[in-house]
């Protein structure tokens, strides 16, 4: 699959820039990973050039199995699984086992061994990577075993850290980074890209609009099998307190959907335009104060969200809760 349209230059201008350390950093669905991966890959093929790596020499193909000796991969476990990175073989072990369920966060021993990793030398002789996403999902006791060897590389090692959410990083490991913000892509490149992913042409555009104009994002919904229509009727449903439009969705994916409508409606209340519906399908925005009361309520869910004592009866409190807010001034 060719790479992302909208990173082809931001890859190319990072190449043009020496750095021990780069942050890339955005919102969500932007291609971070993607990007980061782009990067490392051209700073270790053994043909590179300007725009990138060739894709076909063997440090290329070594990335591509995911066993290049100079690459070091570090992420939560359930990311290092959905991405098709291996993992060492005790956590494999361990998961397998049932002993423990695969890591959210990075965990402080990859860490570690991504500092040894740091202190080698070069299998390939083109350096070495380390590779973090998202780099948020480091602790604070993960993020200080880093900084140490980010404050003072040893030998040619080189860093590339990527985020969603970068003002959760240390101000220390932020500090020691080049800081690179993801571009936008336009909504032309972002529906090719998804029709590239076989998204179909007529769901793509309302797909964008409810991830907001991340084309990532927009894929993923996709593949969830999220319904353009049913996305478009939500406000109303939820005004009308039908628990059954939101029946389809766990509680964090429901209250991510019901955080974009209080969102549209605070911007619609505050003169802007909105970002994940359609204007017309957004009914009348209730007073700012219970806008805003609802979002702080949103927000207090989402912490307990993956963990609910009852994902039905959660669904029924939400909808019940948006219901009224929604309803909140109107005239009975």
């Amino acid at each position: 699959m060719a790479m992302s349209p909208w990173l082809v230059r931001p890859l190319s201008d990072l190449l043009r820039q020496r750095a021990h350390a780069w942050l890339l950093q955005g919102p969500s669905g932007l291609g971070q990973y993607e990007l980061a991966l782009a990067l490392a890959s051209a700073w270790l093929c053994e043909q590179p050039s300007g725009e990138g790596a060739c894709g076909h020499c063997p440090s290329c193909h070594a990335i591509a199995v995911r066993t290049h000796a100079d690459l070091c991969v570090l992420m939560p476990e359930v990311a290092m699984m959905e991405l098709g990175w291996p993992l060492d073989e005790k956590s494999q072990a361990d998961i397998e086992d049932k002993k423990r369920k695969p890591s959210r966060e990075i965990r402080v021993e990859a860490m570690r061994d991504a500092v040894g990793f740091a202190q080698r030398t070069s299998a390939r002789g083109r350096g070495k990577v380390v590779l973090v996403y998202p780099a948020e999902r480091m602790n604070a006791i993960t993020a200080n075993a880093l900084l140490k060897t980010l404050e003072e590389p040893v030998g040619d090692v080189r860093f590339v850290l990527a985020s969603e959410a970068a003002w959760q990083l240390l101000p220390t490991i932020r500090s020691r980074c080049l800081g690179f913000t993801l571009p936008w892509p336009t909504d032309s490149e972002a529906i090719a890209w998804l029709a590239a992913h076989e998204v179909p042409a007529a769901d793509a555009p309302a797909l964008l609009r409810a991830a907001g104009g991340r084309p990532s994002d927009a894929l993923r919904l996709a593949r969830t099998g999220q319904s353009p229509k049913a996305w478009s009727l939500l406000p109303k449903a939820m005004q009308r307190g039908e628990v059954g439009a939101l029946s389809d969705h766990a509680p964090p994916q429901a209250i991510d959907a019901l955080q974009k409508l209080c969102h549209d409606l605070m911007a619609v209340s505050s003169g802007a335009a909105p970002r994940f519906f359609a204007e017309a399908e957004l009914p009348p925005a209730p007073p700012p104060v219970v806008l805003a009361r609802w979002s702080k309520s949103l927000a207090a869910a989402a912490r307990t969200a993956e963990h609910p004592f009852n994902a039905g009866l959660m669904l029924e409190a939400l909808v019940s809760e948006a219901r009224s807010a929604l309803n909140s001034g109107r005239r009975p």
